[in-house]
């Protein structure tokens, strides 16, 4: 039973740890920069922009994960990707460029998935005092019941920034598949030889939040046992 139990917790962290491992492997192994690249991924972003004439949109270095910010209409590339001429810059930058292109065009995806977020944010906080202010609240009321109702709760409150991340799954799809990869390719911006190394990274771009909701699942496991 022990050892069953062992190798099932083994299976979970595997599942848990594993996309996570890819992604950031898939983004290191395309990193090196290309002397045949004709620019850095925070010059193609900016140009890009250009193209499709999206105004009143910077790109900046960020040391807080490359994203796209819609409320401040920022792309933000971590420093590799914005000052080198990359695979993975490239690809990272046209990705992030897509999320603009959804904002311009006030795609509902995008529109949802920014509204979800602000949503987490506000219900990650209330959590987070749940679960400080239930040990003092089960002094004062002493009653096992109420106890147990904060902590579920605070369990469901914590589960909502897992449903915001599996949510955001199609979007960021989209921002890889049907923006940032035709644009790649029907734009001559990388070559025959270069698409299959492209899709690796743009599929880890699009997946970077389901590794991330994966170790959020892990986190709201960490306090079921606790509380527990």
């Amino acid at each position: 039973m022990v050892l069953i139990a062992g190798i099932g917790f083994l299976l979970v962290l595997a599942a848990v740890y594993a996309p996570q491992y890819w992604v950031r492997h898939t983004m290191e192994k395309h990193s090196q920069p290309r002397p045949d690249f004709p620019g850095t991924g925070g010059e193609l972003a900016r140009h890009l922009l250009e193209t499709f004439k999206i105004e009143g949109v910077g790109v900046e270095e960020t040391d807080s994960g490359d994203h796209y910010d819609p409320e401040n209409r920022v792309v933000r590339l971590s420093a590799n990707n914005f000052h080198e001429p990359s695979l993975t810059a490239v690809a990272v930058a046209a990705h992030e460029v897509g999320h603009a292109i959804q904002h311009h065009r006030d795609e509902r995806g995008l529109k949802t998935r920014h509204m979800l977020v602000s949503v987490a944010m506000v219900t990650d906080k209330i959590a987070g005092i749940f679960f400080l202010a239930a040990p003092v609240l089960f002094v004062i009321v002493r009653s096992p019941a109420a106890i147990y109702a904060m902590i579920a709760l605070g369990i469901m409150l914590l589960a909502v920034r897992v449903l915001v991340h599996f949510f955001t799954l199609p979007v960021e799809y989209d921002a890889s598949f049907n923006k940032a990869l035709p644009i790649l390719k029907e734009g001559g911006y990388l070559q025959e030889n270069d698409l299959a190394a492209a899709r690796s990274v743009l599929k880890a771009a699009a997946l970077t939040y389901v590794a991330g909701a994966l170790m959020s699942l892990l986190n709201l496991a960490r306090w079921i046992r606790l509380l527990r």
